[in-house]
């Protein structure tokens, strides 16, 4: 069966590659690292250049089964050229192809000797692109996401490629535009926080990008307990970085009734995340004295039906007032 395989993809028509390239998938791991070892690699990349869809598509299965479960084999579709293809397969019309084709980047991004090679080719600008298209599925942005998380899990890939790809500003039109209790933009802001929390430079790009404030504070109103733990983790990054600067504007955009709510009943980093902020919100000083205590449901309640009641110019004056009230009871 092996040889045959290997015959028909190296000598066969476009019918038998095919046909081999979906009997290599059903070899087993120790059959599929001798096909590898006879260099099947090449004509399977050869076969991504074909006009054929149906070849692509099987060729796409074929690498992607070669690489699962073998670092050496993901390492060995990038050395054998397959790079720039799988790239240009993201322009086609075929939404099969271009779901398969981000699964393999997904794939070969995981490999740690990969990343550098994947990020100096422009791909992380092009999934930036491709991230908010109309035409891109569900389970094509979530790939992508993961996609650009692997990649970000390189330090020396985040300031170069990731903060100059609009890799940031898609992710912040991601959240903004989908629903914030989804899946996608769970992974979406969890990806976001991981980027700004690992790149001052990325964070600076972030906190500049108008919207993004409001987008964040949506999201501790309506996200998931995981997206609402990231989003009060990046607006305590931002107002961390420039206090004077964001505690009015995070403040005017209505933070305080989900972020008081979330200091009571998010996730144990949640409630950290949100009481630091509080703090930050109010003032700086006995921070360290107050973080840990507890806040009580009633206060939190309270709190959140004045806010509720007040309107316009009165809004922020009685948020600040009742935050001051905040801090006073967890000092207590």
């Amino acid at each position: 069966m092996e040889k045959e395989v290997v015959e028909s993809l190296w000598n066969g028509n476009t019918e038998m590659q095919i046909q081999a390239a979906v009997e290599l998938r059903k070899l087993s791991r120790k059959q599929r690292h001798n096909l590898v070892e006879s260099g099947v690699m090449v004509p399977l990349i050869s076969m991504l250049h074909y006009e054929n869809y149906e070849a692509i598509e099987a060729a796409l299965c074929a690498l992607l089964s070669l690489a699962f479960g073998s670092e050496r084999n993901k390492s060995r579709i990038i050395k054998s050229g397959a790079l720039p293809v799988l790239l240009s397969l993201f322009h086609c019309q075929s939404q099969t192809v271009a779901e398969l084709t981000i699964a393999t980047l997904l794939t070969i991004s995981s490999c740690n000797s990969n990343k550098v090679a994947i990020a100096s080719s422009g791909a992380i600008q092009l999934l930036a692109q491709f991230l908010n298209s109309t035409s891109s599925s569900t389970q094509f942005q979530l790939d992508t996401l993961a996609t650009l998380h692997n990649l970000s899990t390189c330090q020396e890939i985040i300031t170069p490629f990731v903060v100059s790809s609009g890799v940031i500003i898609s992710l912040l039109e991601l959240i903004h535009t989908s629903e914030k209790s989804s899946t996608l933009v769970e992974k979406a802001i969890g990806l976001l926080e991981h980027i700004v929390t690992s790149s001052k430079s990325a964070l600076c790009e972030a906190a500049s990008i108008g919207g993004a404030v409001r987008t964040l504070v949506e999201t501790i109103e309506d996200g998931s307990l995981q997206s609402k733990e990231h989003a009060v983790g990046t607006l305590l990054l931002f107002c961390q970085s420039s206090r004077e600067k964001f505690r009015g504007m995070i403040l005017r955009e209505g933070v305080m009734p989900g972020l008081l709510q979330l200091s009571v009943d998010g996730t144990w980093r949640a409630k950290n995340l949100a009481k630091k902020l509080l703090l930050l919100l109010r003032d700086c000083s006995n921070y360290s004295s107050t973080s840990n205590k507890q806040i009580n449901y009633e206060v939190v309640e309270r709190i959140m039906e004045e806010i509720d009641d007040a309107e316009g110019e009165e809004l922020a004056e009685t948020t600040l007032r009742l935050v001051e009230e905040m801090i006073a009871k967890l000092s207590t």
